[in-house]
Parts: structure tokens; sequence; C-alpha cells
């Protein structure tokens, strides 16, 4: 099994943390995208959206993170899993929550923290407007909840956990702002495989920030 990935990303993260839930090996295969290694033909030829992570399992190929995470789960977890159940309410609600951290959560910190990779300099008043509601709606979810999506680790956990670590990068990131997002983030910590391979990669990603691009963001 071979992931095409760069490694500091949060979608490369959620899928690694899923995969050491389910004691599934595989292939890292870093691809640079600051260099365009994956416009290559040989990648465009697996995948012509030619975007990362992409999941080559046995010749079958999948991309976005959320369909791999899900993908994994049912090809290598046990039968119906806690991580992504066969009920259907149960799963309805988890995906729910993987649509809403790809629209609205990622969506909302990638495209305010995000251009700092391009330009130096964060987005917009408005998409700084976004990013706090997308975590005022997470913390709103997690009300009374130890979990986004349950009683329990699903993947919706991982995934967001995957995204919402990505504020490590950030200076005075202030989760007193989100209590319960806090108190979800503090229990993730600990119950999650792969935690601490996601928490070491998150540091080598802000290194590279702290010697390539700038300064310090107020938030």
């Amino acid at each position: 099994m071979d992931l095409y990935n760069m490694p500091g990303s949060p979608s490369t993260r959620a899928i690694m943390m899923t995969a050491r839930a389910l004691g599934v090996e595989y292939n890292s295969k870093f691809l640079n995208t600051f260099t365009g290694e994956q416009l290559s033909p040989e990648f465009v030829k697996i995948n012509p959206q030619h975007t990362i992570p992409t999941l080559v399992d046995h010749g079958f190929v999948i991309w976005e993170t959320r369909a791999i995470v899900t993908y994994l789960v049912e090809q290598y977890g046990e039968p119906d899993s806690p991580l992504y159940p066969n009920d259907p309410q149960k799963r309805a609600v988890i995906n729910q929550r993987l649509y809403f951290d790809m629209g609205t959560l990622y969506d909302a910190f990638a495209k305010y923290y995000f251009p700092l990779l391009r330009t130096g300099k964060p987005g917009s008043p408005e998409a700084l407007e976004k990013f706090h509601t997308a975590f005022d709606l997470l913390n709103t979810f997690l009300e009374g909840q130890d979990y986004v999506a349950g009683t329990q680790l699903t993947v919706a956990d991982i995934v967001i956990l995957a995204t919402v670590s990505t504020t490590e990068l950030v200076p005075n990131f202030d989760f007193c702002k989100y209590p319960n997002v806090e108190r979800w983030y503090k229990n993730a910590q600990k119950v999650t495989p792969g935690w601490n391979e996601n928490l070491e990669r998150i540091r080598d990603a802000k290194k590279f920030l702290e010697a390539n691009m700038i300064e310090s963001l107020k938030v």
C-alpha cells in the first residue's frame, strides 16, 4: 500500500492516525507540491486530479482524505468498527462531521492561514471571521460530549483532530474562547493512536515555516 503525501499536511496526518488506529502499514511516498512533483506524468497517470494524499492499495486508487479514512476502516477494520460503525444513523452523524470539516472547518482554516505559504501574509478579515465561526460551531457540537460524533472515538474525531492540531503552528492561538473544543482536544490527544507522531510532524512543519515564512499572527 502506497500513500502519496506531504507529511506535515492535516490531510496526511488524518490518514496516518487512522492507519495507526487500524494497525495498517503503508509506504509513505513524499511529493513536494512546492516544486510541482504532483504534476509529474507518472503521478498524473495515477491520479488525473493530481491531488495528495492519494492512496494506492494493490492497484486500487483513491484520493480525498475523508474517502481514504472511511475506505481504510471498511477494508481493514473489524466488522462494525466503532471508528465507522454500520448503524446508518451513527454513520450519518460521522459523515456530517466529516463534511463539516471539509467544507467549513478545514476550509476556513486553509483560507485564512494557508496564504502564508504563498505570500507570507494571512487571509482576509472575512476569512478570519469564518474561521472563528467554524470553531464556534465545533464548540457547539461538543456541548456535553467527549467526542464529535457520538460516545466514542470515530474517524470524525481523527480527521478533525488533524485539522484542529494544525493550530499548533499558530502563535498565541487561544483555545479558552472555545472551552468545549479545548476539553475535547486534550482528551483526543490521549485516546487517538498516532498522536505523538502527528505532533512530531506538526513540529517539523513549524520549523519549516519559521525558517522560511513570516512572523506571528494574532487570532
